[in-house]
C-alpha cells in the first residue's frame, strides 16, 4: 500500500466529530437509500392495490435478509479485524482477512442460494406464504432475488463493508447507493414497460438482482482502480488459515449475523402470527409497516458501521480516550436521529403507511397502528445497536453476542407469543419495542462496565475534540 495518509489522519489526529462525519455520513445516506430502495418494491406494487402482492413481497424479506446475516458474518468480521490490523500497523493481516473473508462470503452464499431453490415451496410456505394467491408470487421473487441475484446481494455489501474498514467511507456507499438508485430506476420498467400485466412481482424481483449485480461491479472496477494504494487483498493463500484469523473474524460476524438472521426469523413468526388471523390486509399492514420503522434502524446501522473501523483502530493502537469519544458521540447522534423518525412516525403514521398500499384502506389502518407501535422502540434500539457494534468494532464477541441474541431471539419471540394471549393482533407487534428497551438497559450496564475496566483507568494520551 504505497499511500495510506489521509486514511491515518482520520483514524489517528482527525476531531472525532469530523472524523464520524467522514466516516459515518456518507454510509447513513447509503442505508437510508437502500431502505428507500428496498420500499421501491412495496410501493410500486402497492401501485396495483393488490394486498396478495403485496403480502408475497413482505414475507419473502427475512429470506432475502439472511443474505445481509452472511453478508455481516464475514463483512463485519472482516472490517474490525481489518481496522484492529491496520491499527497495529500489520497489512500482512489486514490483506489475508480480505482473501478470507471473500471466499468464504462466496461459498456460504452460493450454498444457501442452492438450498432455497430446491425448498422454495416449503420455505414459503414457513415464511407465512401458504396461501393460494400469495404463494405463486412470492416463489417467483424468492427464486429471482435468493436463488438467482443472491450472489451479487451479498457480495456488494461484504465489499462495502470491506472497502469501508480501510476508511474509504463514501465509495463504499457510493456502490450502495447507486445499487438503491438503480432499483428504483429498474423497478417500473421491469414491472410495468417489459413484463406483461400480472408479473408485477416478478418485475420487481429482477430490478433487484440486477441493480445488486451491478453495484457489485461497480466494487470490483473500484478495488481494481485503487489495488496498489489498498491493503485488500483477494488471492486465497494459506495465511489466511493460520494466526488465529477464520476464528477472529467469525467470532466478531457472528453475533452480526445471528442479529440479523434473528431478526429475519422474528419477522418471519410476526408475519406467519398474523397469517393466523387469515385477514390479507392484516398482514400485508405489519409488512408495511415494518419497512417505514425500517429507515430508523438503517440509520442507525449506517453510523455504526461508519464508526466501526474508527473505533477499531484506536482500540487497536491503544488510544482508548479517543475510542471512548467515538462511540459515545456516534450512539448520542444515532438516539437523536430515532427519536426524530420515531415522533415522525407516531405522527405521521396514515400517510406514511398510504404511501404503499393506497387503494386499500383496511391495510392503512393495521399498518398505521402497527407503525406506531414499532416505533417506540427505535431509541433504545440505536442505543443497543451502537454498543453492540462497539464491540463487535474492539474484538469482544462474547459480549456482543449477548447482546445481539438477547436483542432479537431471547425477547421478542417469546413475547410475541406471550402476549398475543392476552392483547390479540397487537400484543403480537408490541413485543418488538419492549424487546428493545431491555436489551438496551443491558447495553447500557455492559458498556459502562467495560469502560471503567479498558479506559478509565488506563493513562491516555490528549485527544481533538
Amino acid at each position: 500500500m504505497k499511500d495510506h495518509s489521509r486514511e491515518k489522519y482520520l483514524f489517528e489526529s482527525s476531531p472525532v466529530i469530523e472524523a464520524i462525519m467522514r466516516l459515518a455520513f456518507p454510509t447513513v445516506i447509503g442505508q437510508i437509500i437502500l431502505v428507500i430502495y428496498n420500499m421501491a418494491d412495496t410501493f410500486f406494487i402497492g401501485m396495483t392495490g393488490d394486498s396478495a402482492k403485496l403480502t408475497a413481497v413482505t414475507i419473502c424479506m427475512p429470506a432475502f435478509m439472511f443474505l445481509s446475516a452472511i453478508s455481516n458474518l464475514f463483512g463485519v468480521g472482516g472490517a474490525s479485524a481489518i481496522a484492529r490490523a491496520l491499527g497495529a500497523k500489520n497489512t500482512k493481516r489486514a490483506a489475508d482477512t480480505a482473501a478470507f473473508s471473500l471466499w468464504m462470503c462466496v461459498a456460504v452464499t452460493l450454498a444457501y442460494s442452492a438450498l432455497a431453490w430446491f425448498l422454495r415451496d416449503r420455505f414459503v410456505d414457513l415464511l407465512g406464504g401458504s396461501q393460494p394467491e400469495v404463494h405463486l408470487y412470492s416463489v417467483r421473487y424468492l427464486t429471482v432475488t435468493v436463488v438467482i441475484g443472491g450472489f451479487g446481494t451479498a457480495l456488494n455489501a461484504l465489499l462495502a463493508h470491506l472497502i469501508r474498514a480501510e476508511g474509504r467511507s463514501v465509495q463504499a456507499s457510493v456502490g450502495i447507493a447507486m445499487g438503491g438508485i438503480l432499483n428504483i430506476a429498474l423497478d417500473p420498467l421491469f414491472m410495468f414497460v417489459l413484463l406483461p400485466e400480472g408479473r408485477e412481482v416478478l418485475g420487481a424481483a429482477i430490478a433487484t438482482a440486477v441493480s445488486n449485480f451491478l453495484s457489485m461491479l461497480y466494487f470490483a472496477v473500484i478495488i481494481a482502480l485503487r489495488r496498489e494504494k489498498s491493503v485488500l487483498r483477494f488471492k486465497p493463500s494459506a495465511r489466511m488459515w493460520t494466526d488465529g484469523l477464520p476464528g477472529d473474524i467469525i467470532k466478531v460476524g457472528l453475533p452480526a449475523c445471528l442479529m440479523t438472521l434473528f431478526e429475519n426469523i422474528s419477522y418471519a413468526i410476526l408475519d406467519n402470527l398474523m397469517a393466523g388471523y387469515r385477514v390479507v390486509a392484516m398482514q400485508a399492514g405489519v409488512g408495511v409497516a415494518k419497512k417505514v420503522n425500517m429507515l430508523a434502524h438503517c440509520m442507525v446501522r449506517g453510523m455504526s458501521q461508519g464508526v466501526l473501523p474508527l473505533i477499531g483502530y484506536n482500540y487497536s493502537s491503544g488510544n482508548r480516550r479517543r475510542m471512548r469519544k467515538s462511540v459515545l458521540m456516534a450512539m448520542s447522534i444515532s438516539v437523536a436521529l430515532a427519536c426524530i423518525w420515531m415522533t415522525a412516525s407516531l405522527v405521521f403514521s396514515r400517510p406514511l403507511v398510504a404511501l404503499f398500499i393506497q387503494d386499500d384502506p383496511e391495510t392503512v389502518r393495521y399498518g398505521a397502528l402497527f407503525l406506531r407501535i414499532l416505533c417506540i422502540g427505535g431509541p433504545f434500539s440505536a442505543c443497543a445497536y451502537t454498543v453492540i457494534s462497539f464491540f463487535q468494532a474492539t474484538g469482544k464477541g462474547k459480549r456482543s453476542f449477548v447482546l445481539a441474541i438477547l436483542r432479537k431471539g431471547i425477547l421478542d419471540i417469546p413475547l410475541m407469543f406471550l402476549l398475543r394471549k392476552f392483547i390479540p393482533v397487537t400484543g403480537i407487534v408490541m413485543a418488538t419495542p419492549i424487546a428493545d428497551f431491555v436489551c438496551c438497559a443491558a447495553a447500557i450496564v455492559m458498556f459502562r462496565r467495560f469502560m471503567v475496566t479498558h479506559v478509565h483507568n488506563v493513562p491516555q494520551p490528549a485527544d481533538p475534540l
